[in-house]
C-alpha cells in the first residue's frame, strides 16, 4: 500500500546535517535513519528519528542518499510529516513539520 509513496520526506538542512553525523560520527554502512513514532494515547504518537540496521517489517526509502526505515504500522502516523533541522540560537536539532508548513 505505501510502497510508492514516501510517508515522510527531509528537508535539505536535515538531509546535510544526517550525512554529516553518519560520515563524522562513524554509523556503520549497514546503518540507516529510523523514523518512526512511540507512544500514542491521549498524547498521540510521537515522531522519533534514529541509526539502526534495516528490519523484516520495514519499508525502505532513499532520500538524498541516505537509507530511511520505516515499519510499516508507522508509516500512516508519519505522511505529511517532513524532518527538517533547526539552528537557532534558542534551538537546535531535529524537528518534523507538516511538508509545506516549515519556516525558513
Amino acid at each position: 500500500m505505501f510502497e510508492n509513496i514516501r510517508p515522510v520526506s527531509i528537508s535539505k538542512r536535515a538531509s546535510e546535517e544526517i550525512l554529516h553525523i553518519m560520515k563524522t560520527k562513524g554509523i556503520a554502512a549497514d546503518y540507516g535513519l529510523r523514523v518512526g513514532v512511540k507512544g500514542g494515547g491521549c498524547g498521540g504518537a510521537a515522531p522519533m528519528l534514529g541509526f539502526d540496521r534495516k528490519k523484516d517489517t520495514d519499508l525502505v526509502y532513499i532520500i538524498d542518499d541516505i537509507p530511511v526505515y520505516v515499519d510499516k504500522r508507522h508509516a500512516m502516523y508519519l505522511m505529511g510529516k517532513q524532518v527538517d533541522f533547526v539552528d537557532k540560537a534558542d534551538a537546535r536539532g531535529f524537528t518534523f513539520t507538516d511538508e509545506g508548513t516549515k519556516d525558513d
